[in-house]
């Protein structure tokens, strides 16, 4: 395995910035308050209901954008995984709002339940995946897409289908991560697009280094958002993004039944045209929680420096980090994260 990884390193030189001096930037583990903040502000729906219906109700508001041939960035998660979002839900919006859609996914960078395609398909299988085309988009090999103002890359290698696609959906289950603090829209297309040997090595692992995992922290952050930014950017206006805050685990989806247990507050559902608004507006309703409610999710993030996804997002003109949340539980009043994290009540597993 490591012989492999170095050999795969070993072919980023095409991509990878030539300038030998790149360095991170700091801060990641530094909340930023909504007043400090500068710029525009983007709209963001909300719903608290956590049901299919809730689910459609905030599709529909960001749907106007999709075109053509949808993909659905999903997070399909490990064998029995607990936390991901309920297939029933999924399959009540394809069949309602987007019969026509696939959901995409590509192969895992570590061995286990989804690193071969063999292997994905089962998986996909086991967990209920089967009620609509799931295009592993790496299955046939890559794609490179350019990374427009990046620093770390000139571009990201994805699975080559992504490029068969008009628009894409993500449909992103919201909760913490090991490696990036949390995972949001952001992380679901930045990871989740890039192609399972190529572009998640790229991501992750130092060049010519034997440690799978040796890229953490504000470099991690930033190499993960240039390659989210290479997808986003193919697409153009045509992406959408729908956050799940539900059975928020510190721990990602891709650690299936070994996650950490959740002792997060379910919040509701949230949908923006703007991948750093609806990231940054799940993150402020973390903050604006009780310390009760958030400890273990803030821990995590800001252990990770995990905050840097969205400084950097702004930086490089991914979209807002102000913006105005449309409850649609009331009318389409405007609220804040605050009041969008009143009165949450503890988690029960279900």
């Amino acid at each position: 395995m490591k012989l492999f990884i170095a050999a795969l390193l070993g072919l980023t030189t095409i991509s990878i910035m030539a300038q030998e001096k790149v360095t991170p930037g700091t801060d990641g583990n530094k909340y930023v308050p909504y007043e400090q903040r500068i710029g525009n502000e983007s709209i963001v729906y909300f719903t608290r209901n956590l049901s299919a219906e809730g689910l459609i109700n905030a599709y529909k508001q960001v749907s106007g954008r999709l075109q053509g041939r949808i993909g659905i960035k999903l997070h399909t998660g490990e064998q029995h995984g607990p936390n991901i979002i309920p297939r029933e839900w999924v399959k009540a919006l394809i069949q309602k709002e987007l019969p026509e859609a696939s959901i995409i996914e590509t192969n895992t960078y570590y061995e286990g339940d989804r690193y071969t395609t063999e292997q994905h398909r089962k998986t996909l299988e086991v967990n209920g995946w089967t009620f609509c085309p799931v295009d592993i988009m790496d299955e046939e090999g890559t794609a490179l897409l350019p990374v427009e103002g990046g620093k770390w890359f000139k571009e990201m290698s994805v699975g080559s289908h992504l490029t068969n696609y008009n628009s894409m959906l993500a449909l992103t289950h919201f909760k913490g991560h090991t490696m990036g603090g949390f995972g949001g829209s952001n992380k679901n297309i930045g990871i989740g697009c890039a192609d399972g040997r190529l572009g998640k090595a790229w991501i992750h692992t130092v060049k010519g280094s034997d440690e799978q995992w040796s890229i953490a922290e504000e470099e991690f952050m930033e190499r993960m958002t240039e390659s989210a930014k290479a997808s986003i950017d193919f697409f153009g206006p045509r992406v959408s993004y729908v956050n799940v805050m539900r059975n928020m685990s510190v721990s990602c989806d891709c650690e299936g039944v070994m996650a950490e247990p959740v002792v997060t507050p379910d919040v509701g559902i949230l949908s923006s045209t703007d991948i750093l608004a609806v990231d940054q507006a799940c993150i402020d309703i973390i903050y604006a929680m009780t310390a009760e409610e958030h400890h273990d999710m803030v821990e995590r993030i800001e252990t990770r420096h995990g905050l840097r996804q969205l400084s950097y997002m702004k930086e490089l003109g991914m979209g807002n980090d102000r913006y105005v949340i449309i409850d649609l539980d009331n009318g389409g009043r405007r609220i804040t994260a605050a009041e969008a994290a009143k009165g949450l009540k503890p988690f029960v597993q279900k």
